[in-house]
């Protein structure tokens, strides 16, 4: 059985990422208020990387974060229920990074351009997410086809969130309809992810950066508009 799709569920995962995120919840408080919480939940990173979730006991994560199994469970009723706060912990900073690709551009295709470049990077480049993504590939493709778009919406909801407030401040036209430019984005996106490319290198920044000014920013541009 595949181990993420047994402990996790992605699509409520990524949902609940998209809302602490935009409800500004922030680390560094989770860390002051629980210092326990949060070192278990590194060393449960670090022992997931390592051994992969299916593999990993909760005793190696109790031992790795110097706590007892006791302590473990305190903090989290289950292995299931520790797997699915490191996997939310990850998917809320890649939005966290996506906005922070996107905050250092200057104009709107910028961002688009740092936004695909800087997510494909985040999600294959993350010990955790990427390695499932390479030792696993059927388990997301999977999960895309049988969730009837419910992952890819969730994902969608936010990059539309992020063109809506381009259209609003006048960057982008409004004749452009952002939810189905938004959800060609994250399609194009995850099929990289999930389906290898012969030509194209995933950590070659440059050549993503010129596929997306090349296929994905003329999306921004009105109908008729060459």
């Amino acid at each position: 059985m595949p181990a993420l799709a047994a402990s996790a569920n992605p699509i409520a995962l990524l949902a609940r990422a998209y809302g602490d995120v935009r409800a500004g919840t922030s680390e560094s408080t989770e860390t002051a208020i629980d210092p326990t919480r949060t070192r278990i939940l590194d060393a449960a990173f670090e022992v997931f990387c390592k051994w992969g979730i299916q593999r990993a006991s909760v005793a190696q994560v109790a031992q790795r974060a110097g706590v007892t199994r006791i302590t473990v469970y305190r903090k989290f009723e289950s292995k299931d229920a520790l797997v699915e706060e490191v996997l939310l912990r990850e998917f809320r900073r890649y939005f966290l990074q996506f906005l922070t690709d996107i905050d250092e551009a200057d104009t709107a295709a910028d961002r688009v351009v740092l936004g695909f470049v800087g997510s494909l990077r985040a999600i294959s480049g993350n010990p955790l997410i990427g390695g499932l993504l390479e030792s696993e590939p059927g388990l997301f493709v999977g999960t895309l086809i049988s969730d009837h778009g419910r992952t890819l919406a969730a994902v969608t909801q936010f990059v539309a969130g992020q063109l809506a407030q381009e259209q609003e401040a006048g960057n982008v036209s409004a004749d452009i309809d952002i939810e189905l430019v938004a959800e060609m984005m994250v399609r194009i996106s995850a099929s990289f992810l999930t389906v290898p490319s012969p030509r194209v290198d995933m950590h070659d920044d440059a050549q993503l950066a010129s596929i997306a000014r090349q296929f994905i920013v003329p999306m921004l541009e009105p109908r008729g508009t060459k």
